[in-house]
């Protein structure tokens, strides 16, 4: 539920901040007021995209926010999983602000969002129904939408779109094999020698990060050789590090003998002795790794230059160079055995299909029983709003060919009086009637559908008299099971609405502005809006009309 909306610098209106109940809200005003302001404002919270010119003039940004109680573990689960934060006592905060010289942002439950995660929350918690919403119902896809909803069949949809999925996958993978035709000799010939260049040289990335470190000691090994041959002719010549620390030696024990204080020195230098034998020793040895045979030295360039060839073709990386190896595997593999493996993908797909059917038809089993239903309680409804001898028919026309919603398409008919055939939707000429049906069958889907917050805007447009009573009844009952917002020109549907808000516009020599006011709790200015839509606020016969309006709707 809607419990907190508040706008700022949205189109006219500077900035108001509105507290919302449960249950069915009238909107209205003079055409032009500024009423599609509020929708406006929801629909930008249920995340359509926007446009920078609904910022106010003067203004550098207009913000929109609100607060919904909500009881919704599907949506705690989308909020978890995109990494937003949890609805706090099941308060869900939304927040967007618009910029006119930087980007907008988004708040979901105080942290940053995107549009596209505003966007799918919105299907959580919102549904709108405008002038155009009986469009919809012209098109198949959107019957067959509303039929699944109804008999609870979305799991089973998905489960058979899944299946689809699946089914098309292999048979693409088919057509990829067939398309790919049988190797020419010569061509088998080129890919085994692209395999042998690679396996030949037993790649690892421990194996490469030695060839080049081998080959790079080789192109240095003049260098090392000429610093080893130096560094030991330092240690280990006659006037070398080496002897000079024996002679050392020598002088040192000849200086314990005389005071055993020094003996420790003698030891330190001994020390010293062993140490620059050692490294010495080093010097010789890492002199002679960066000793190579010639038959060394002609497999080391060959192997370094076969792995810079490779690199060049597939890619400067031991993995890529892989990946291409076992793409080639299996290229040869499929030639080898391209009649086997199109024989298995058969059987896959034979099999795949064969279980898509079997969901295909489990599911158009549902939708017939749910169709059958959905007929009946929609005509029972359309009597309630007018017509005397309705018929609605909800059919499924079977498929030649699996489509990703099964096996048939939906086609809802429907003859608004006696005598006439059952016809399309888009065959029915009163946008009126088109209302009604859509109306009716919203209310049935009413009971089955989770959207807390329904929003029609002039649902009841084009209609009036017992029938725009009718509506009114509707739309108050669907307000005892979601809250419901109604932008409405009918004091028939207005009077009985739980709260009623009106929205005004006030114009001076330089501004425009538009302001919100709830009224229901004032029955003065509650009377003067009905008697205002029933023709003239000043008028007695309005106002008595509107009191009898008001006293019918607090009575039923």
């Amino acid at each position: 539920m809607l419990q907190l909306l508040r706008i700022e610098n949205l189109a006219l209106m500077e900035g108001v901040s509105l507290e919302f109940e449960g249950g069915f809200t009238a909107v209205t005003g003079e055409t032009g007021a500024g009423k599609s302001i509020l929708l406006g404002a929801l629909a930008l919270l249920a995340g359509n995209r926007a446009d920078k010119t609904l910022i106010r003039q003067g203004a550098e940004s207009c913000l929109v926010e609100a607060a919904l109680l909500v009881r919704n573990h599907r949506m705690e689960r989308f909020l978890a999983e995109a990494g937003l934060p949890p609805c706090d006592d099941n308060l869900l905060l939304l927040r967007r602000i618009l910029h006119r010289d930087k980007a907008s942002r988004i708040f979901i439950n105080g942290g940053i969002a995107t549009l596209a995660q505003l966007q799918a929350l919105g299907e959580y918690w919102i549904d709108f129904h405008g002038p155009g919403e009986p469009q919809k119902l012209f098109l198949e896809s959107e019957q067959l939408a509303l039929l699944d909803l109804y008999g609870g069949s979305q799991e089973a949809r998905k489960d058979v779109a899944a299946g689809y999925r699946s089914w098309r996958n292999l048979l693409e993978e088919i057509a990829e094999v067939r398309e790919s035709g049988k190797l020419t000799p010569e061509e088998v010939a080129f890919l085994r020698s692209q395999l042998k260049e690679i396996e030949a040289l037993q790649l690892s990335e421990e194996r490469v990060q030695k060839l080049e470190d081998t080959h790079k000691r080789l192109s240095a090994s003049d260098d090392l050789h000429h610093y080893c041959d130096k560094l030991e002719h330092l240690f280990l010549d006659s006037s070398g590090i080496c002897e000079r620390l024996r002679e050392s030696l020598l002088q040192a024990r000849k200086l314990a003998s005389l005071d055993s204080a020094a003996e420790s020195l003698g030891d330190r230098i001994e020390s010293m002795l062993i140490e620059a034998g050692d490294i010495a020793n080093e010097w010789a040895q890492l002199a002679g790794e960066a000793h190579f045979e010639p038959s060394q030295i002609k497999q080391i360039k060959a192997d370094m230059e076969a792995w810079l060839q490779l690199r060049r073709r597939y890619g400067p990386t031991v993995e890529a160079v892989l990946n291409k190896a076992a793409s080639i595997r299996e290229r040869l593999h499929r030639q080898q055995n391209m009649e086997q493996i199109l024989e298995e993908l058969l059987a896959k797909a034979d099999n795949a299909e064969a279980h898509l059917r079997e969901q295909a038809r489990d599911l158009r089993s549902q939708r017939l029983q749910a169709a059958q239903q959905l007929g009946r309680a929609t005509e029972s409804l359309l009597r309630q709003l007018g017509f005397k001898k309705p018929r609605l028919s909800i059919d499924l026309l079977l498929r030649k060919d699996l489509a990703a919603h099964g096996d048939c398409d939906c086609s809802i008919t429907f003859a608004p009086n006696p005598g006439l055939p059952l016809m399309p939707l888009n065959k029915i000429a009163s946008s009126g009637e088109l209302a009604r049906v859509m109306l009716a069958i919203k209310s049935v889907l009413a009971a089955v559908d989770a959207t807390p917050v329904l929003v029609f805007d002039e649902v009841d447009a084009n209609i009036g008299g017992e029938v725009a009573t009718a509506v009114a009844r509707m739309l108050r009952q669907l307000g005892t099971a979601h809250q419901v917002f109604c932008i409405t020109h009918l004091p028939q549907v207005a009077c009985v609405a739980k709260s009623h808000y009106i929205v005004t516009k006030e114009q001076g020599e330089d501004s425009t502005s538009v302001a919100i006011l709830r009224v229901d709790k004032d029955p003065s200015l509650r009377l003067d809006e009905l008697a205002r839509m029933l023709g003239d606020r000043l008028s007695e016969s309005a106002r008595r009309h509107a009191e009898e309006l008001l006293s019918q709707s607090v009575s039923e």
